[in-house]
């Protein structure tokens, strides 16, 4: 995968860029008289205009305003917040705490049919018990020093994960052997998480795969990525989430799912995998 996950987010910003300053072209004013009719400090419009800052709708009501555009603003605002929404950093995400931005995807879980997950630090989400939820979301909170609401904010995760038992969902799921060992919760909660993924694996609407440590290797270790249907990603980095939805990339992103599934194993190997990493917690 050569292409950047932030490269969606830059080219719609700077698609926007490219727009609001073309439409200034076509009123025939320069960028300091736009300024000036806007009230800004005059390299506002300069700053926008090379992308370095992202307009606020506010921002862009008036800038087409002063072109004399007024009629482009709705457009031209909704694709600014579609490219906000691509790049967002998790201390903005959880700014009130995490109990909500699970509440906000829970619609997303609910109408998604099909799910593709790659884990290559933690358990998936969906499939995370209290306890190892609680000690992720504790952890998290703790670094980020964002508001602390773990206890509902976990309550949240689990009712979200209902879908894998509930409605009509398919999860394909591929996890890293090592995640099997990254201990986020103490040995007790750890094994029982472990177990819980021994659980799941009978259900018909769940495939789960571990790509062990000695695979060879078609596909580096990625970030971790969720993929909803074929027409978004979400992507987790350290800092953000990136949410890809040009379809050249998401499809990029299935690509690198499919060869993954390849070198991961299935069944009684994966089986054999997990069971041994509860083994090691004895």
């Amino acid at each position: 995968m050569s292409s950047s996950p932030f490269s969606s987010a830059q080219a719609a910003r700077a698609a926007i860029a490219s727009r609001l300053d073309e439409i200034r072209r076509d009123a025939g004013i320069t960028g300091h008289e736009l300024a000036a009719r806007c009230g800004w400090h005059k390299s506002k419009s300069s700053r926008i205009a090379r992308g370095r800052t992202l307009p606020s709708d506010a921002d862009i009501r008036a800038w087409c305003a002063a072109c004399g555009a007024e009629e482009q603003a709705a457009d031209l605002i909704a694709a600014s917040r579609t490219a906000e929404s691509m790049y967002v950093q998790w201390k903005q995400i959880h700014r009130d705490g995490m109990r909500r931005v699970h509440q906000k995807t829970t619609p997303l879980y609910q109408r998604t049919r099909h799910f593709r997950v790659y884990a290559s630090n933690l358990i998936p989400g969906m499939l995370q018990t209290a306890e190892y939820a609680t000690g992720l979301l504790r952890s998290i909170t703790e670094f980020q020093q964002t508001p602390d609401d773990v206890e509902a904010a976990v309550k949240a995760r689990l009712d979200r994960s209902r879908v894998v038992r509930e409605g009509d969902h398919r999860f394909a799921l591929l996890i890293e052997e090592a995640v099997l060992y990254y201990r986020v919760c103490d040995d007790a909660a750890m094994a029982g998480q472990l177990g819980y993924l021994l659980s799941v694996m009978a259900q018909a609407n769940v495939s789960l795969g571990v790509i062990p440590f000695g695979a060879r290797r078609r596909i580096w270790p990625l970030e971790a990525f969720y993929a909803f249907d074929e027409g978004l990603v979400a992507v987790e980095t350290l800092t953000a989430e990136i949410n890809v939805a040009a379809p050249g990339e998401v499809g990029t992103y299935l690509k690198a799912f499919a060869e993954l599934s390849q070198i991961a194993v299935h069944g009684a190997q994966a089986r054999a995998h997990i069971t041994k990493a509860i083994d090691s917690l004895a």
